[in-house]
């Protein structure tokens, strides 16, 4: 009896996929797909190591990054890196003293109450590396390698790192790397029953009287409880947990254990109290809270605050719907809005005909 076989075979794996083989009885061999070329390869390679190895040639300088990030920057981050209320401080809390020393003193003293981008890093390359994968934040990996280094070298000034005229290059940034705040700040967490510089991962000895169930805690002090608004009205698009109604007043006891608890604990305010009735979770549903609060500006403004203003056009209806379609910016701020092109109809209209009503 003729046999017909059919067998799958992952052969390789690359940064763009996997080649799958297919065998037929009366067929040899034959690949489905093709081998990455050079091109395709080098165009998603574009990772920039420890040692800077992977850093394109380039050069920018202090002056040009000033450019730059007034005009892509400081929307969000702030003329000075001081950033808005969403976004954590990039500059501040570094000294003279830390620029010698390799350690930063406010991260064990405690003497700067918010640790900031330049406090943190201790590798240049994770901060050129960072800018060049994921910013500006509408528009990422839109810088060229030469604006990249540009906004990196006044990030450095405004840090005292280097002069104000300084031009920071791929020749350079080694010997910038020498001067980072932080740059000694690494530290190694050494393995459970550490054992000559190594995790005892054989070890059969066994403890007494083990806890059987682990218990995590978590709290925000109440000074800073309802800092940036309710974080129930700013619930981002992923995670499973989502923000806690900050303002109510903490529970006497948050022990979050197990994970039913932590999503009971996170739940947000119910829909119809936060945003008329369903329309909540279309908004968490597509990511719009991550911007928008419902009464209350984070990166844009308020969903509210838009309504009002536009409750005095005939056709707001339809002019809502093709601000939200289409982006834009200047109506609130500097701070663009992208196209919101793969919104659903429905979801659209259901946002569309709240903002219109009122939102409330």
């Amino acid at each position: 009896m003729k046999k017909s076989i059919l067998a799958a075979a992952l052969l390789s794996t690359s940064l763009l996929g996997a080649c799958l083989l297919v065998q037929a009885a009366d067929a040899p061999w034959q690949a489905i797909g093709r081998a990455a070329t050079p091109a395709e390869i080098k165009a998603w390679d574009i990772d920039v190591r420890a040692d800077f190895q992977g850093l394109p040639k380039g050069r920018g300088s202090v002056a040009q990054g000033e450019q730059i990030w007034e005009n892509r920057c400081a929307g969000c981050h702030g003329s000075f890196g001081e950033s808005n209320e969403v976004f954590t401080p990039i500059v501040g809390g570094t000294t003279d003293a830390d620029i010698k020393s390799g350690h930063v003193a406010a991260l064990s003293n405690g003497s700067v109450p918010q640790r900031t981008t330049l406090m943190k890093v201790a590798r240049l390359s994770t901060l050129w590396d960072y800018i060049n994968r994921a910013m500006p934040w509408d528009a990422p990996k839109s810088l060229s390698a030469d604006e990249v280094y540009a906004v990196t070298a006044h990030i450095l000034n405004l840090g005292g790192i280097v002069p104000s005229d300084f031009v920071l290059s791929n020749d350079n940034i080694a010997d910038v790397q020498k001067r980072l705040p932080n740059r000694n700040g690494l530290v190694r967490q050494p393995g459970l029953w550490d054992v000559k510089g190594k995790a005892d991962v054989l070890n059969t000895a066994c403890m007494t009287n083990c806890p059987t169930e682990a218990k995590q805690t978590s709290s925000l002090p109440d000074f800073a409880r309802n800092a940036h608004g309710n974080l129930a009205e700013q619930n981002r698009p992923l995670g499973g947990v989502r923000g806690t109604d900050t303002t109510r007043p903490a529970p006497a006891a948050r022990v979050l254990a197990p994970a039913a608890a932590v999503v009971a604990a996170a739940a947000p305010v119910p829909a119809k109290a936060a945003a008329g009735g369903d329309v909540q979770q279309v908004l968490n549903k597509n990511g719009c809270l991550a911007c928008h609060g419902v009464s209350n500006k984070i990166i844009g403004p308020a969903l509210r605050d838009v309504a009002a203003k536009y409750q005095g056009r005939a056709d707001r209806a339809a002019y809502l719907q093709t601000k939200i379609r289409s982006g834009g910016a200047g109506a609130w701020g500097a701070m663009p809005m992208p196209p919101q092109s793969q919104l659903k109809e429905a979801d659209m209209q259901a946002i569309v005909q709240w903002l219109a009503s009122g939102a409330q």
